[in-house]
């Protein structure tokens, strides 16, 4: 229906920081991805994205963002604003990509994180309808503060957009705004681009004098107010950041309690927009879910527990003061307090992770039990296996990573130290302080430093 550009180059000199403007996170996804699933509303045949200030992390976040959307353009092409001089330089920056497309093309700021792709849509139809070289989305703002103002003639129809800091006072009385949207016909476009100018008190090329360039060469020029200001309205400073974030944060938790999760105090809880929640768990104070976390139905997360891209199945107790990180916890498992599972770790069905347990890039079989003050990295470990308290793997010899395997039915006894590759073999039993250095096999008793092995540990 229409191609798409996003104008991702900007550092944001409002939001004092370092990091690309669109990288900025809200409610646990970068500015830009929001961006995007408005641009894969309106299904565009070709996606441009305008680059500049960290453009390899911003085209990461792009590629990523798209892989895990459900549409995706036939193509993807970057632009490079090399020296970043105003939104209308940005789109020069890409004029060679443009002269390939059809069009017409809406552009879109990518830092507009509530702007709707339905929107667009309406912008390309009346756009088409009116038959305009170029279409300008615009709404009405108590404070029009930071926003470039539409002024219109007496009979309604465009006569400029004035930014503001070259306003006069008449002009920035006027409340109706320019929100960087736009739908243009491309050759119309390029044309008027090769007559914009820097001549304002920015020393910037505005995308918004475009469309009076147009004008002055016979173009046609269409307005279309928009009634929301919130939806269309672009993140400009860190406390505009932090109160749509908030007010993201208490929709979502609305949702959640509207569809049967019980969380005990929302004031305190946070959780991302793409999290998922089953019916009768149990949220405490001070929860922090990010991510793509999902949670089954009939479980407790614990107070100052901290969830990311975490998985966890029905009937799970996560106690308090835990960290869980990239894992997946399977049906009535437990974990905690203080423990903290990252890369990968898996834990089975019915298992116990207790206090001060680290478990990392290592799977857990079912009913095993691992109580207090162990590491397991780097592990598998079967099913109805007992680790004692102060057990490590130490699976890291300075140079490569190795694997522990412990199978079915062992029990590790306390400060063990299992000094990896090694294997534990099926029902055998290790002595409290035993540093395991060559494997040990089934039914059978390792003790001392190092551990000597004896058949027939039953």
């Amino acid at each position: 229906m229409a191609d798409v550009m996003i104008l991702a180059a900007g550092l944001g000199t409002r939001m004092k920081s370092r990091r690309a403007k669109v990288l900025h996170e809200l409610a646990g996804k970068p500015l830009i991805a929001y961006a995007l699933r408005a641009a894969l509303g309106v299904s565009p045949q070709t996606l441009v994205v305008v680059v500049g200030h960290q453009s390899e992390d911003v085209e990461k976040a792009v590629r990523y963002e798209l892989a895990r959307s459900n549409s995706h353009p036939t193509e993807l092409l970057f632009a490079m604003q090399t020296e970043r001089h105003g939104t209308g330089h940005a789109v020069m920056a890409a004029a060679e990509s443009l002269a390939a497309l059809a069009g017409p093309l809406v552009v879109i700021a990518g830092d507009g994180p509530l702007l709707k792709g339905e929107t667009l849509l309406s912008l390309i139809e009346n756009h088409k309808r009116n038959h305009n070289d170029v279409t300008m989305l615009t709404t009405r703002m108590e404070d029009p503060a930071g926003y470039g103002r539409i002024v219109r003639s007496p009979a309604g129809q465009f006569v400029r957009s004035v930014e503001e800091r070259d306003a006069n006072p008449e002009e920035r009385s006027i409340k109706e705004v320019a929100v960087s949207i736009y739908c243009f016909e491309i050759p119309p476009l390029l044309k008027a681009l090769e007559s914009l100018s820097d001549n304002n008190a920015q020393r910037e090329y505005y995308l918004t004098d475009v469309p009076v360039i147009m004008l002055e060469q016979g173009g046609r020029v269409g307005l279309l107010a928009h009634s929301d200001a919130g939806e269309v309205a672009g993140i400009n400073t860190r406390v505009e950041l932090a109160a749509l974030e908030k007010k993201m944060r208490e929709k979502k938790l609305n949702e959640l309690m509207l569809a049967g999760v019980t969380i005990i105090d929302p004031a305190s809880t946070y959780i991302d927009a793409e999290v998922e929640v089953g019916q009768d768990t149990v949220i405490s104070p001070q929860v922090l879910i990010e991510g793509d976390s999902k949670i089954g139905r009939d479980c407790a997360i614990g107070s100052w527990t901290r969830l990311k891209n975490a998985v966890i199945d029905d009937e799970v107790i996560v106690k308090n003061s835990c960290v869980i990180e990239d894992s997946i916890i399977h049906r009535g498992a437990s974990v905690g307090p203080f423990a903290r599972l990252r890369n990968n770790a898996e834990i089975g069905e019915g298992s116990a992770i207790g206090n001060f347990v680290e478990v990392k890039k290592s799977k857990i079989g079912r009913q095993t039990k691992a109580s207090h003050l162990t590491y397991l990295g780097d592990a598998t470990l079967g099913d109805r296996v007992n680790i004692g308290a102060g057990t490590v793997t130490c699976n890291y010899d300075g140079v490569r990573k190795h694997e522990t395997i412990i199978e079915d039915d062992v029990k590790i006894g306390s400060d063990t130290m299992l000094i990896a590759p090694v294997r534990v073999g099926r029902g055998a039993v290790t002595g409290a302080g035993a540093v395991v250095t060559r494997d040990v096999p089934p039914d059978s008793l390792a003790v001392g430093v190092p551990a000597a092995v004896r058949k027939n540990a039953k």
